[in-house]
């Protein structure tokens, strides 16, 4: 993957984290500093010695995101069923980066392969305790997730993505799947708190299949409950596919809205990262074939 995938991307390497986490964090100035080969696109992250992490915003859109995780997180760790990546300090912006930056206990697992998970059942329902312990949590106070828009409000910038990917999807297919996830009825309730972007690159599995740690809280907050309906296209196979959705409640509109979530996250990434990130791509593609061959089904 080539290092930068953005135009206004940081200039990141070792040696500026090494320098960082001296500057600010001496009693971890010893601890070797090593890149970690992340699917993350809007943050670095770099292993500190055996137990730490480093993160650091690439880009100026996700610098507000380390302040929100700090604060957030904390009150988020205790309602969830597994790991989150709370951070155990904050650094302030320096030469070489602009803008604050959070080391975090390293967290152990693999990231899922999008269809090809061990045991798809367990790790389905492991999926949907974690999605309905977000939405239990307090929203007093809590920010607006940033995917908390209508399907709506994304209708120009996902058709302006069919329109590029025209040799890429099949556009035409594409087009009408999207026109139905537009057609659903919207979210009846207030917002919950949602992850917002429960993708393979942010979870993390164990040796057994199950879901070990959920990470990257960059886009939580508020929002329809909808969209983190996401794994059941991009993690989850058919055959976990009904059970995830009988597992966190979601009726005939939430499940049209939660595909058009999926379907418009995935050509918007397909479209941005073609050329940037293989990973990403192959993920994004995946995720459409999907949604398409469910589409099928049900025609």
């Amino acid at each position: 993957m080539p290092d930068k995938m953005h135009a206004d991307e940081l200039d990141l390497d070792e040696a500026l984290v090494r320098r960082m986490v001296a500057a600010q964090f001496p009693q971890w100035a010893a601890l070797p500093v090593e890149l970690v080969d992340s699917a993350g696109t809007s943050n670095a992250m770099y292993r500190l010695g055996a137990e730490l992490v480093v993160r650091i915003p690439r880009i100026p859109g996700a610098a507000e995101d380390i302040g929100k995780e700090y604060t957030w997180l904390r009150r988020l760790a205790p309602g969830l069923p597994v790991a989150v990546p709370v951070p155990l300090a904050l650094g302030e912006p320096l030469d070489g980066c602009p803008w604050g930056w959070s080391v975090l206990r390293w967290l152990d697992g693999a990231n899922p392969v999008a269809g090809e998970v061990g045991q798809p059942g367990l790790l389905a329902a492991d999926l949907a305790v974690f999605v309905a312990a977000m939405r239990r949590v307090d929203p007093a106070g809590a920010p607006a997730s940033y995917r908390s828009e209508t399907l709506a409000a994304r209708d120009g910038a996902v058709r302006r993505a069919i329109a590029a990917l025209a040799d890429v999807v099949d556009t035409p297919a594409v087009t009408a799947l999207w026109e139905k996830g537009l057609a659903a009825a919207e979210h009846p309730g207030p917002p919950v708190w949602i992850h917002a972007d429960l993708q393979p690159g942010n979870l993390l599995v164990d040796g057994h299949g199950r879901l070990g740690a959920v990470i990257d809280f960059g886009c939580a907050g508020l929002g329809d409950p909808a969209v983190d309906l996401l794994p059941a296209w991009y993690v989850l196979p058919t055959s976990a596919r009904d059970f995830f959705r009988t597992a966190v409640g979601a009726d005939d509109a939430a499940w049209e809205r939660g595909r058009g979530w999926a379907l418009s996250v995935a050509l918007m990434e397909l479209d941005y990262y073609r050329d940037t990130n293989p990973r990403m791509v192959r993920t994004a593609r995946h995720v459409v074939g999907e949604l398409l061959a469910d589409h099928g089904r049900q025609a």
